[in-house]
């Protein structure tokens, strides 16, 4: 028997009531780091078991953390990250020395690019081994450092429990980002009855909560004077769960609303004020908000260049606030003109107590509806073509309630599901933004799974990066996990054909798929149930019966290999320049 599963610990176990937890007995360097996760609240483990790492497991089996094995290392961490997004709280992954560290690589870098709360325990060699070229022996510290908020190397077993509790408090804390622990293996197998303290941040580590008061002031006052304020929330306004004081902020003085794609959910897609998200895929009417705006509030974003486009061409005519928390993306790539240093949430609240009148912007209310019914997001869909992934979309969002969550892959599929469903509520959408990361969706679909409570969860996928991580799939059978797979199959990567066609003269260099496979038939091998639609008739039973299937469910809609994402800023190009078909490229 190789490890309890999570349904196995469920029928084992009298309680789930975590207070009723009995904390793991320091005995050695695994159980200390065991136990510093239980104190520090983890609930649920996302890995894979391999030599190096074996005493963590072992330490693991008498603890009341869920354990969920992967099968793949990039799974444990994208599913880890995911966790985190929902949840609020950190992910946590493992995995053996040398192979086992550098597979969770990509997954380290999505949640560092992301800001999401990831801490990775990694065993290695044994310390008098280090840089001898042992069996499984790689330098994780040194692969790690530019992609982690910070990273250890465990070298006592007194203090590993301490250390990993640092790892995972600072993962949270002030910007999050991903931490990792490599431990080796003598460091675990050491004796030691010294317990771990609570989790704490480093003593020098002080993220700055409220902004500089004159600095609110100023703020305020040009807020007030502005003819033309947009609010753009970010990520961070996520990270921070902000989104009430954003929301509270908007709506009391009646300033119109664009996000970043992280952004999403922050505030209700269908309000009157929310012009959706901006960017090279963003819709146009919020495009166009960003060009002529005359004062940009921009909370919780560092101005990446899938938002900016040109730099030169952002926000031409525009002063900006920037409220961040990490005071390097201040001036970073936009310039503030106002920096606000703090938690995204607070300074909503100081700036929400400042600003005394709201500005007089009723003409520029009504030039952006006015681009909303000038750029709408519609498209068509002729009876006689192949089935369109918008329709698709749609067809999901209005199967599901307002508080389903939906996870993506990287490509076309991710803008469609990002610009056709509605969203709501925050920590709904999740996907890969920074590093844009294709086989993000299904291990994330496992890790939202986990951390979500009743709502429905679907991933929708492109045919190509569901190919990347469809181990995956085994995983949720195993655990039998309630997760709806909707991939958008258009027998391409299909964004590198989209830029193929747009830039390089139509040639499909390594971007069409001779031959893939029968997808619902794949689902139906990995013990899941599987569907295939290629007509419009077919879409509403399918999704209907898929998401009735209390297990893992995969639907192959094979969609218009066409069809291309639009809007489209060309990269580093203007944001009011954005393309509506090929033609304007």
């Amino acid at each position: 028997m190789s490890e309890r599963t999570t349904t196995q610990r469920e029928a084992e176990e009298s309680t789930d009531d975590a207070s009723d937890a009995t904390p793991t007995t320091v005995t050695s360097g695994a159980t200390s780091t065991v136990r510093a996760l239980e104190n520090a609240g983890i609930e649920t483990m996302f890995g894979v078991q391999g030599g190096a790492i074996m005493p963590v497991y072992d330490a693991l089996w008498g603890s009341d953390i869920d354990h969920v094995m992967m099968a793949h290392e990039q799974g444990a961490a994208h599913a880890a990250d995911a966790y985190n997004v929902v949840s609020g709280r950190p992910g946590v992954c493992l995995a053996t020395s040398g192979p086992g560290a550098t597979n969770l690589v990509t997954g380290i870098a999505d949640a560092n690019m992301d800001s999401d709360a990831v801490v990775a325990l990694t065993g290695q060699v044994p310390q008098d081994m280090v840089g001898s070229d042992a069996f499984q022996e790689t330098d994780t510290t040194g692969i790690t450092a530019p992609i982690t908020k910070n990273n250890y190397f465990a070298s006592d077993a007194d203090t590993v429990g301490d250390t990993v509790g640092e790892a995972v408090a600072l993962a949270s804390s002030g910007r999050p980002g991903p931490t990792l622990v490599d431990l080796p293996k003598d460091v675990t197998n050491d004796e030691t009855d010294r317990e771990p303290g609570p989790p704490q941040t480093p003593e020098t580590y002080t993220p700055q909560d409220e902004a500089d008061d004159d600095a609110v002031e100023a703020a305020a006052s040009a807020i007030e004077a502005a003819d033309r304020p947009l609010l753009l929330f970010g990520g961070g306004v996520v990270k921070a769960d902000a989104s009430e004081e954003a929301r509270a902020f908007a709506t009391a003085y009646d300033i119109p609303v664009v996000t970043t794609m992280p952004g999403i959910g922050t505030m209700p897609e269908d309000h009157d004020l929310c012009l959706s998200w901006a960017g090279m895929h963003g819709t146009g009417y919020a495009n166009m908000a960003i060009t002529h705006t005359d004062l940009l509030i921009a909370v919780g974003t560092r101005f990446d260049d899938r938002l900016t486009g040109g730099i030169d061409t952002f926000a031409p005519s525009a002063e900006v606030v920037h409220v961040d928390i990490d005071p390097a993306e201040i001036s970073k790539n936009i310039h503030a003109d106002y920096p606000l240093i703090g938690d995204a949430g607070r300074v909503l609240e100081q700036l929400h107590d400042a600003v005394t009148t709201a500005p007089d912007a009723d003409e520029w209310r009504e030039q952006c509806g006015t681009w909303k019914a000038e750029y709408p997001m519609d498209y068509a869909a002729p009876d006689d073509e192949p089935l369109k992934p918008q329709f698709v979309v749609e067809a999901l969002d209005e199967a599901t309630s307002d508080e389903a969550i939906v996870t993506s892959g990287v490509g076309q599929h991710q803008m469609w599901a990002s610009q056709y469903w509605t969203f709501r509520e925050p920590r709904k959408w999740i996907s890969s933004h920074g590093l844009g990361t294709m086989g993000y969706g299904l291990p994330a679909a496992i890790g939202a799974r986990l951390a979500a409570d009743d709502e429905e969860v679907v991933c929708i996928d492109g045919d190509g990066s569901f190919l990347m991580t469809v181990q995956e799939l085994s995983v949720a059978v195993r655990e039998d996990l309630d997760i709806t797979v909707a991939i958008l199959n258009n027998e391409y990567i299909g964004m590198v054909r989209q830029w193929q066609d747009a830039f390089f003269e139509g040639r499909h260099m390594a971007a069409g798929y001779s031959w893939i496979p029968e997808f619902d038939k794949l689902a139906e091998a990995f013990g899941a149930r599987g569907w295939r639609v290629d007509d419009y008739d077919e879409v509403a039973d399918a999704i209907e019966e898929a998401l009735d299937y209390d297990g893992p469910s995969v639907v192959d809609f094979h969609i218009d290999p066409a069809e291309n994402v639009y809007p489209m800023v060309p990269s580093g190009g203007a944001n009011d320049k954005f393309a509506l078909s090929e033609e304007q490229l």
